[in-house]
């Protein structure tokens, strides 16, 4: 049975890194792998990584509905239509980006109204780092610093993670403080066990 894995956490702790190393163990495994991402390469996806770059400005609720059509054209073109075929997904970021950055303006019963009706991952990996770490990894990596890459508004956005990791299933909590190979080793490990479990 195909997995629908996600990675999620604030910015800079490390997701592209271990989505895209997920993926290359998965296919060293011999399994078919969609590695996709959220917001999508699409027309709305666009609009999204605009308004984080202030190139125009969106309301919260505004940019939160985008994000929601946005994951529901992804859903429905890409990740069930792959899983469909037996094709293991793996996302960078997914529904709960939303719901942990849409809380810092918005009601989060009204964001997991709004994301009701996408389909709950098999395993997300919550990649948890120190908001003053991340801004530095971000600030080495990138000339242009995103809306929400702030250290006060990351520490209520990191917050905001920890706590869906106690109210959702599969979440698994990992420090990417750790080395690159450490952690992905624990990756690996959950992902394992939990496609033994399925069998």
């Amino acid at each position: 049975m195909p997995l629908f894995i996600v990675f999620e956490g604030i910015d800079g702790a490390g997701l592209t890194t271990h989505a895209t190393l997920t993926e290359k163990f998965l296919q060293c495994m011999g399994f078919k792998v969609l590695l996709t991402k959220e917001p999508t390469d699409g027309l709305i996806g666009g609009l999204i990584r605009a308004a984080l770059r202030k190139e125009w400005t969106a309301d919260p609720a505004t940019l939160q509905l985008l994000f929601a059509a946005d994951r529901s054209r992804h859903v429905k073109k890409v990740i069930k239509p792959a899983l469909k075929k037996g094709v293991h997904v793996i996302s960078d970021r997914y529904l709960f980006s939303s719901l942990a950055y849409g809380s810092l303006n918005l009601s989060v019963e009204w964001l997991k109204t709004v994301n009701s009706p996408f389909p709950l991952p098999d395993i997300t990996f919550l990649l948890d780092i120190s908001p003053e770490e991340a801004v530095k990894r971000i600030k080495g990596e990138r000339f242009a610093v995103e809306l929400f890459e702030e250290i006060e508004k990351l520490s209520k956005v990191r917050k905001a993670f920890l706590q869906l990791a106690e109210q959702y299933p599969n979440f698994y909590i990992l420090k990417t403080d750790d080395e690159v190979e450490e952690v992905q080793r624990k990756i690996e490990e959950i992902i394992l066990k939990k496609m033994d479990e399925q069998q």
